[in-house]
């Protein structure tokens, strides 16, 4: 039998444990999750054969309050119109199918995209239904097109209809491509909400950026005013996913322009992860070190809220 603790002896046993926890968790390897609510727009199901309750707990070890999961378009790659196979999210990303019914499971805390190949005659129509099933992003468009192709184009005007943004992933000469000319696409749909991410997206920062082969840049200072840079102080239907090493990289490259590039863009970036780690935190979890980063760049605690939660609550009306 038990004998019950005294009150004193309940609040000194409750102390020792409070002091205890920050310890067990560094000793856990990593830090404490940060403080203040968290939104990741960019995870997905599957990711490498992550099973959905490693996904969970590794959202929830970084500190994430509420996910968005993007689905990749149809599991067989099929040949595009553009002279190769479409699908880059077919490295064991989960489709449609697999995101709307962990967020069935997980309301509030999980929400979920629509997606499918650009090129496909189904296109429309296949993002149309899971819009229609509460979707609130189209996303992530990964596929060997032009970013302003017709079919591509299609899939703006569908974003529009639907008041939902969507996310591009830049790849030089493999995906979305033709980014030089993607502010032509912001003019024609200045109502739509775009969402820039990957590997030419971030090398762009940097004004002088010129061979765009170059897909993860180290090694020299950034100069401010790259396309990248432009296309958010211009548009205002432009916005900025962190996520990926691609994004990681944009953060530590130069931190000293990191600090005004934070600080000029404070209400278009994105907290992302798009983190296949299972455990959330230590050196081989990237979502948690671009957590890390943004907390320490950031160059008030009012930026750092921006960036890790209040504009994706305020872009996807959560």
């Amino acid at each position: 039998m038990t004998t019950p603790l005294s009150r004193r002896q309940f609040l000194a046993v409750s102390a020792m444990a409070a002091l205890a926890s920050p310890a067990a968790a560094r000793a856990a390897d990593g830090p404490l999750p940060p403080a203040g609510p968290i939104i990741d727009i960019h995870q997905h199901t599957n990711y490498h054969g992550r099973t959905d309750q490693q996904m969970l707990a590794h959202q929830r070890a970084m500190g994430v309050t509420q996910t968005i999961l993007l689905p990749s378009g149809r599991r067989v790659q099929r040949e595009s119109t553009h002279n190769g196979k479409s699908d880059g999210l077919a490295a064991g990303t989960g489709g449609n199918d697999t995101v709307i019914r962990l967020a069935k499971e997980h309301p509030g805390e999980i929400f979920f995209g629509a997606n499918e190949v650009t090129d496909l005659p189904e296109a429309r129509g296949e993002i149309e239904k899971y819009l229609k099933l509460g979707a609130i992003i189209i996303a992530e468009q990964k596929f060997n097109v032009d970013c302003d192709s017709k079919e591509s184009e299609i899939l703006y005007a569908l974003a529009g209809e639907y008041r939902v943004p969507i996310l591009l992933h830049f790849q030089h000469a493999t995906y979305n491509k033709g980014f030089e000319r993607f502010h032509k696409v912001l003019e024609k749909f200045p109502k739509v909400n775009f969402i820039g991410h990957a590997q030419t997206w971030w090398a762009n920062i940097d004004a002088g950026h010129a061979d765009q082969k170059v897909l993860y840049p180290k090694g020299s200072k950034v100069t401010p005013g790259g396309i990248t840079d432009r296309l958010l102080r211009d548009y205002p239907n432009m916005f900025a996913d962190m996520s990926a090493g691609s994004g990681l990289n944009a953060l530590l490259r130069d931190e000293e322009h990191t600090r005004g590039f934070l600080e000029r863009h404070q209400d278009k970036i994105l907290y992302g992860s798009d983190c296949t780690d299972t455990i959330g935190r230590g050196p081989g979890c990237q979502g948690a070190q671009t957590i890390a980063a943004i907390r320490r760049l950031a160059p008030s605690r009012a930026v750092e809220r921006k960036i890790l939660y209040e504009n994706s609550k305020k872009l996807f009306r959560l």
